[in-house]
């Protein structure tokens, strides 16, 4: 899928650089001309040809993403990682520090959701959409942070701090960091 959402994008870039940098002039140069030639023609295809290659690679490839994201991770151990944001525990000791773990994920919503959340902007209230997108990028690095400091051994996990950064447009990146410890 990976190719040929490649072979798409480069056929989009190709053709919308022959049609705007090649096709408009020469329609300006020739605009008496009723007959479009063969290599512009071919430019347009190239253009949404590569759209339609990559939007259908990204479908396919963001549908076999969602259903593996839907199962839950899997953690060698039975026991549960607590998760503090403090640096320690009432009635508890830290025996061992296993070092810092981390989970982080890059999350988007779909067009159709950025544009309702765009009109929702302009009339005012919540933007559930991107609420939304940030439980879910949330839960999901929580649980990759969960997952690694379980395979360390972790009885916990202290200082959990998260961060956000917007990657480009709506996506956003959610970094969950913080230092697996054995308890007493």
């Amino acid at each position: 899928m990976k190719v040929l959402r490649h072979i798409g994008s480069v056929a989009f870039v190709l053709g919308l650089f022959t049609a705007v940098f090649a096709g408009i002039p020469w329609s300006v140069m020739v605009s008496d001309a009723p007959v479009v030639p063969w290599w512009l023609k071919i430019a347009v295809f190239c253009l949404l040809g590569g759209i339609l290659l990559v939007l259908a690679t990204v479908a396919i490839e963001q549908k076999a993403h969602t259903s593996s994201v839907e199962e839950p991770l899997a953690i060698e151990s039975d026991r549960t990682v607590l998760l503090l944001n403090s640096d320690n525990l009432p009635g508890r000791e830290i025996t061992e520090i296993l070092g810092l773990v981390q989970g982080h994920t890059v999350f988007a919503i779909w067009l159709g959701k950025d544009l309702s959340a765009m009109i929702r902007l302009i009339l005012g209230g919540e933007l559930t959409e991107y609420t939304e997108m940030m439980g879910s990028a949330r839960s999901i690095a929580t649980r990759r942070m969960t997952a690694k400091a379980a395979e360390m051994g972790a009885d916990a996990v202290i200082n959990v701090r998260y961060m956000t950064t917007s990657v480009v447009g709506s996506a956003a990146e959610l970094l969950v960091y913080g230092t697996a410890v054995k308890l007493s």
